[in-house]
């Protein structure tokens, strides 16, 4: 009999894209907790090295802040070998750079008669450069790390996950490339799973549910009162838990993923959102 336990991760190195962020941060503590070292990826190096001291100092294992832009190769490369340098073999990565723009959100819901003559307000006005940087962000930056930063995994395997949403199950009002994007992320995931099955490599993705982050928070909240706005409510009152989400909610289905706890699954989109892709709104 196996023993149920974290203790397989106890001194594997994961790099995370995005690692600069919210949940990137969160993920890195869960990991960093059961003795992961993390590599923290992100556009922004100060708020990387930032994280990943933080990191170090809650869990007391090591974390690396590691300058990278997830669209470009050669600097995914360097990346790369930095963490190589620093932590070792990449034995985990988490793609979880992503996140939605103002250019590529429309601010009507739906398209109606009245705004016939205000397209601005809808789909009609939106910026086809948002729509770019989207889907770009979203699904190349998933699929340039992998082919990079994967290929530390194909001698002895390992695990990829990506971060998907729930937009990509149902696709949210507002934001046509954020959904189109991340339904990407979970076609890929399972295409990926499949592919690299034979020599190991496990590849699934978290659908995380509502969180406040820095991405969405204007769509939530009103920047001025911090009240939620009326999406902020519609969301709340389609959430059978009632309420947003704490990241670090996240951490137990991330850790069980990249253990050796799922080792016969892959595949997978697993949501983690209060029962909000469950609810019929009825």
């Amino acid at each position: 009999m196996t023993k149920q336990s974290f203790e397989d991760l106890n001194n594997k190195v994961c790099a995370i894209t995005g690692g600069g962020g919210v949940i990137g941060k969160a993920l890195a503590i869960g990991l960093g907790s059961v003795g992961v070292k993390t590599a923290l990826l992100d556009l922004n190096k100060e708020m990387a090295d930032k994280v990943a001291k933080e990191v170090a100092t809650i869990t007391g294992t090591k974390s690396v802040g590691v300058e990278t832009n997830v669209l470009d190769k050669s600097s995914l490369e360097s990346a790369k070998q930095e963490v190589h340098d620093k932590l070792g073999k990449i034995n985990m990565l988490i793609n979880g750079a992503g996140g939605n723009s103002p250019k590529a959100t429309s601010e009507s819901e739906a398209m109606t008669d009245d705004l016939k003559n205000d397209l601005g307000k809808t789909f009609f006005g939106l910026d086809i450069t948002g729509f770019e940087f989207v889907f770009n962000l979203n699904f190349m930056g998933t699929i340039l790390p992998t082919m990079i930063l994967s290929k530390d995994m194909l001698e002895e395997g390992g695990v990829v996950l990506n971060i998907s949403s729930m937009s990509a199950f149902r696709p949210l009002t507002k934001v046509p490339a954020y959904s189109a994007a991340k339904a990407s992320v979970n076609s890929i995931t399972e295409w990926l799973s499949v592919h690299l099955a034979p020599v190991g490599i496990r590849v699934n993705a978290i659908a995380p549910g509502f969180f406040l982050t820095n991405q969405n928070r204007f769509l939530l909240t009103d920047e001025k009162t911090g009240e939620l706005t009326p999406r902020g409510h519609k969301i709340i009152n389609n959430t059978p838990m009632g309420r947003f989400g704490e990241v670090d909610e996240l951490q137990g289905t991330v850790n069980y993923l990249m253990s050796d706890l799922s080792k016969f699954v892959t595949g997978i989109v697993i949501p983690i959102d209060g029962g909000f892709n469950a609810f019929s709104g009825v």
